[in-house]
């Protein structure tokens, strides 16, 4: 029997959602959490599951933007998928994060993405997991930072979510980048944490130009960084000087690896630091962790939005999709058989060149191959796919892209 699934309604559905929520872990009962979660699910499009008339799944998408190098390709975020602990092995998350992509393809999603709660449930679905995030603790006060002038900041909260959006929206942009569209989004974001602040910068016209947002654990942290926007360097350094001078109090700042900077490399004795600290609550150390994942939902633009100024590659792509096992009708994935041409421009055709070689794929690599993850050597060790040396050495040459860093939590 297939399971029973609706819209979302607001005036109806938000206190069981917000159970759903409390059971896994995700809110606390407190009124505010409960607004935040009002203001999250009105920044985007969501669905319930129902079990005897109640909500006991609910999976959320909202919109933005993806860039591949240097062009921007609309976004679909699965900003939630959250079920009941008694609505579990019922398939409301299978149906109902199809349905989700579903609906974004439809609205014209060219890719997807969301933050992953563990690494292989979403494959089922064609994601791919994304380059790895550098996830950087340290002491502020060891920043080599006092050449930068500094500034007081001014205090930001959640009633600047319009400018904490606008900032993020206008930073540096490099391959990877999202944005999301939502302020209420960005305002929920700014409500959930326990001890939340942000502090940042305006221009002579009173402009936010640049600002940090988290959350301070404790009196002395970790102070846990959860978004940086600034222009250029210049700002992002001052924002770090910021953190520098913060370092009288908090002794552990704990932050994703922005764009523009190496953090290491503005650390007094750095691993003077990781030693010293070891095994302590403010330890200093940097890991490196794939969060999020992403996939390709609509061929042509993501093919276009890849340049390559080498010889061109043709190749034919037997393309699998398992999404069109979980959805009946509409749009129901993009497997097929394509021809592509990566160049100056790249683009795809659908059919089969027999004069070509061949590559046997699933979306979930050729999602990693085309957003420069993973190699397509590496890919026929690691995952559904198939070709030959000479096509895959040609593939490695064609794809020199940096990491995808995605820039905005979700």
């Amino acid at each position: 029997m297939a399971p029973e699934i609706r819209a979302y309604n607001p005036e109806t559905d938000l206190d069981a959602v917000a159970r759903i929520w409390r059971e896994v872990g995700w809110i606390e009962g407190t009124d505010e959490h409960k607004a935040a979660l009002a203001l999250f699910l009105k920044g985007g499009d969501a669905e319930v599951g129902l079990m005897a008339g109640t909500p006991e799944c609910m999976v959320q998408r909202s919109v933005g933007t993806l860039h591949h190098t240097d062009t921007p390709l609309p976004l679909c975020v699965i900003g939630a998928v959250t079920t009941s602990l008694i609505g579990r092995k019922q398939g409301f998350a299978s149906v109902m994060t199809s349905r989700a992509l579903q609906a974004g393809a439809e609205a014209g999603a060219a890719t997807a993405a969301l933050g992953m709660f563990e690494q292989g449930f979403y494959n089922r679905f064609g994601f791919a997991t994304g380059s790895y995030d550098h996830m950087v603790s340290f002491d502020p006060q060891s920043l080599e930072l006092a050449h930068i002038p500094y500034r007081a900041p001014v205090r930001l909260g959640p009633e600047n979510a319009a400018e904490v959006q606008a900032a993020m929206a206008g930073r540096p942009l490099g391959h990877g980048a999202v944005v999301l569209h939502s302020v209420d989004i960005a305002q929920a974001e700014m409500t959930w944490p326990d001890n939340p602040f942000a502090l940042g910068y305006r221009d002579d016209a009173g402009t936010l130009t640049h600002f940090l947002f988290g959350d301070l654990k404790d009196e002395h942290g970790p102070f846990r960084i959860q978004a940086m926007g600034y222009q250029n360097i210049e700002q992002l350094l001052e924002l770090m000087r910021l953190l520098r001078e913060l370092g009288d109090q908090i002794r552990s700042v704990k932050m994703i690896e922005p764009q523009l900077l190496q953090i290491q490399s503005l650390i007094e004795a750095p691993m003077r630091q990781v030693q010293r600290s070891q095994h302590t609550a403010l330890e200093s150390r940097n890991e490196a962790i794939a969060w999020w994942q992403l996939r390709i939902l609509d061929l042509a633009p993501c093919v276009a939005a890849h340049t390559w100024l080498g010889e061109p590659v043709r190749f034919n792509l037997e393309l699998f999709d398992p999404l069109e096992h979980f959805l009946d009708s509409g749009w129901r994935g993009i497997s097929g058989n394509y021809v592509i041409t990566v160049g100056a421009p790249s683009e795809v055709a659908e059919g089969s060149d027999p004069s070509r070689e061949t590559v046997t794929c699933d979306v979930t690599a050729f999602t990693r191959l085309w957003f420069g993850i993973c190699s397509a050597t590496e890919l026929r060790a690691t995952e559904r796919f198939a070709a030959s040396d000479a096509l895959c050495a040609k593939l490695d040459r064609a794809f020199p892209l940096p990491p995808t860093i995605p820039g905005w939590e979700f």
